[in-house]
C-alpha cells in the first residue's frame, strides 16, 4: 500500500493491484470449483482485514492524485508533507493490524477446519 501514495505512481500501482487480486481470484475458482458459489467480493467486504486493506489502498490512491493534481498545478508541496505523513502511519497501522487479524483467522480456521464452505 505504500507505493500507492507516490505521486502519479500510485494510481497506477492500485489499479495493477486490483487486477492482480481479480486475476488471484479468478485462479482459485478455477482450481476450487466449489468457491464459484460466493461471490469474490464477499470475501473482501466480509472479512475484517479485506476491509482494512480497501481503507488503506483507498486512502494511497487518493493521496496520490492529491499530490500529483499538486504538482501539476504546481503548488507548494509543502502544506502536503503533515497530512501525508499522518496517512502513511495510518496506513501502516491499519495494514499490521488487518495482517495481525488475517492470522489469527487463517490459525482459527485451520483448527475449526472449513465448516463455511463444507470441507
Amino acid at each position: 500500500a505504500l507505493p500507492m501514495f507516490i505521486p502519479g505512481f500510485g494510481i497506477i500501482w492500485g489499479i495493477f493491484s486490483a487486477w492482480s487480486t481479480g486475476f488471484a481470484f479468478a485462479a482459485i475458482v478455477t482450481t476450487v470449483p466449489e468457491l464459484e458459489k460466493i461471490p469474490a467480493l464477499s470475501i473482501l467486504f466480509l472479512s475484517p482485514f479485506g476491509l482494512m486493506e480497501l481503507f488503506a489502498y483507498s486512502l494511497g490512491i487518493s493521496r496520490s492524485f492529491i499530490l500529483i493534481k499538486a504538482i501539476i498545478q504546481r503548488t507548494s508541496l509543502i502544506q502536503y508533507i503533515k497530512p501525508t505523513i499522518i496517512e502513511v502511519g495510518i496506513v501502516i497501522g491499519f495494514l499490521l493490524v488487518g495482517g495481525y487479524l488475517e492470522f489469527y483467522m487463517i490459525e482459527l480456521s485451520q483448527e475449526s477446519g472449513f465448516e463455511i464452505l463444507d470441507f
